[in-house]
């Protein structure tokens, strides 16, 4: 496989690495990457990367049908620069908002899995005349609140009041995940499902009912935050956290599709 592309920033010198399909272009707007289609943008989760199989998945299907897509790692994740225990969830979402306007041009559908749903939400917010779908996996905005703190053991409380940080089992990694208190008192300065969260364009939600990390009743908090009315969640009774099986990326391209024409009969 070719390297990836590597994106550098001037004010802190971080280097975020990316991979991007460039779209057919259809006559439409301007700049890099313009098309009448959306392009698509995957948002990786906490402490994943972008060569997941969802990421792939939508890779292969935004070339097939010539639409632009964008990829890339966080800071302190993957081929990025920095180190995980550094980030937060106001730094990943900076980085998403800078790859999007590095890279890109014209109307987005984002597609965020578990923490990605939330930094897409915060990409919307910050990117308001730019992002016309969004599509959840498994989505888990405030979750460092609503369900680490929520859940916390005594443990975990103790070692972030003491030493700033706690080193929690992985069921995916051989590593412990480690769960700072910078990481948790910046995920509560961007809460967004307190509040109706101000974006009407079309959101689909895919959520596993088996899931173990972001339960699904989780899923309807998320879809009743949304101002918009075109919100639709699926339900998929026996699946997990990943939804990484063949049949759940075959269900998150089409609905992934879906979203597209929708944002671009919108745009038109």
């Amino acid at each position: 496989m070719d390297a990836p592309g590597i994106l550098s920033r001037a004010g802190d010198g971080a280097t975020i690495a990316y991979r991007r399909t460039e779209g057919r272009r259809e006559g439409r707007g301007e700049g890099r990457g313009a098309s009448s289609s959306p392009t698509v943008v995957f948002l990786p989760g906490f402490r994943s990367d972008m060569e997941g199989g969802k990421a792939l998945a939508l890779e292969a299907w935004c070339r097939s049908e010539g639409r632009g897509f964008l990829r890339f790692d966080y800071t302190g994740h993957g081929l990025s620069s920095g180190a995980f225990e550094d980030g937060t969830i106001g730094q990943w979402a900076d980085d998403a908002v800078f790859a999007i306007e590095s890279l890109t041009a014209g109307p987005l559908v984002l597609v965020g899995s578990s923490m990605g749903g939330w930094i897409t939400m915060l990409a919307a917010r910050a990117l308001p005349h730019r992002v016309a779908g969004l599509v959840g996996v498994a989505p888990a905005p405030d979750f460092t609140e609503d369900l680490i703190m929520a859940n916390a053991s005594p443990a975990l409380r103790r070692d972030l009041e003491r030493d700033g940080v706690h080193y929690e089992p992985s069921d995916y990694s051989d590593e412990p995940t480690p769960i700072t208190r910078r990481l948790i008192e910046d995920g509560r300065e961007r809460l967004v499902l307190r509040t109706p969260f101000p974006f009407a364009g079309p959101v689909r939600i895919i959520q596993g009912m088996a899931d173990p990390d972001v339960p699904w009743r989780h899923a309807l908090k998320v879809a009743d935050a949304f101002a918009g009315a075109d919100v639709e969640i699926l339900l998929v009774k026996s699946g997990d956290h990943r939804l990484s099986e063949p049949d759940d990326l075959a269900r998150l391209v089409r609905m992934t599709g879906e979203v597209c024409r929708l944002a671009a009969t919108q745009e038109g």
